[in-house]
């Protein structure tokens, strides 16, 4: 979450000091060729005088940078900071937008799905696909879509602008999410890291601040792992779930972006002729209308430490039985 004063700037300078922090906590002298010639450091990481003797410039100026102080870092000092702290191309980018100059605010408009991309949609009829806001809102997704992640929702809930389904909302906080995502803590964490992601290209989105800090209160997991500073587009991957009508699915996601303001579509397949194959079809076959009970709030985060995959514990009351569904007419 950005926080801002009326400049807009003061908030963007201290996440610019965060986030330069959590980086610099993380590498050791060795991994910069450093020794240590036996010293004891009081603190994890590298030290300010290292990172700014490494990356070309003054320990003075380094250290206003991470305190908050120093506005108008050029291009080739950021590149450089980002070389020492091994940064991605994403973290890169998003060190670029903390130093830049906030603009003036604006009123967050509702995110709209163009009639061509909707088509699209329904002509995937076999594979689950959905099309995501730069807030993780769902703003259109097909029959698929909606049966295989929120099927517990109106079908017709995207459609709504003042009330469609956040997926970090929905896969943080409910305890469905837990049991679908197989190696659930992962898929927080990629959550983390987007929103971490399109909070420094959306500064100004009063209404993702707003969810990130709802889920910052509401969940100690995502708390604790947005304040390592994440940073991380949403990529092509394969995920696990275990559907509670179908079972077992992994599937191949692809995303690809729109050239609509931090819009994606996300697909998913399932390899020819495997049991998730199977299952996809089965899902597809199925009428969902009624089939689904209402989600649960999580009675409590896993320890943020614990091991990916093991999804924490189970929401009180135990695992919930699969809802009978009838094949679709």
């Amino acid at each position: 979450m950005v926080h801002r004063d009326r400049a807009g700037n003061t908030g963007r300078m201290t996440e610019l000091g965060d986030f330069l922090r959590s980086r610099r906590a993380q590498l050791t002298p060795e991994d910069v060729g450093l020794s240590r010639y036996g010293e004891r450091r009081r603190v994890p990481g590298l030290r300010r005088e290292e990172i700014a003797q490494l990356a070309g410039v003054s320990v003075t100026y380094y250290t206003r940078l991470e305190q908050g102080q120093s506005r108008n870092a050029s291009d080739a000092v950021l590149d450089a900071l980002a070389r020492v702290l091994r940064l991605t191309d994403e973290e890169t980018a998003y060190l670029h937008g903390l130093t830049r100059p906030a603009a003036a605010r604006r009123a967050s408009r509702p995110e709209h799905v163009r009639p061509s991309i909707r088509l699209l949609l329904d002509e995937l009829r076999n594979s689950p696909a959905l099309v995501i806001g730069r807030r993780n809102d769902v703003l259109a997704w097909n029959r698929l879509g909606h049966a295989l992640l929120c099927s517990h929702l109106p079908a017709d809930a995207p459609q709504r602008c003042h009330g469609r389904p956040n997926l970090a909302r929905e896969f943080v906080l409910e305890a469905h999410a837990r049991d679908l995502f197989v190696d659930w803590r992962r898929k927080v964490d990629d959550v983390v890291a987007y929103l971490r992601l399109s909070s420094g290209m959306h500064p100004d989105d009063t209404k993702l601040n707003a969810l990130i800090g709802e889920l910052c209160v509401k969940s100690e997991l995502f708390a604790t792992l947005w304040a390592r500073h994440p940073v991380r587009d949403c990529t092509n991957t394969v995920r696990e779930f275990r559907h509670p009508l179908v079972g077992r699915l992994t599937l191949f996601e692809e995303v690809m972006r729109l050239p609509d303001a931090g819009q994606r579509i996300v697909v998913m397949t399932a390899e020819p002729g495997s049991a998730s194959a199977e299952n996809l079809q089965l899902l597809a076959s199925l009428d969902l209308t009624a089939a689904a009970p209402g989600p649960q709030r999580l009675p409590a985060d896993p320890a943020p430490g614990g091991g990916p995959g093991t999804g924490g514990s189970a929401p009180r009351g135990g695992r919930r039985e699969p809802v009978a569904a009838r094949p679709a007419r």
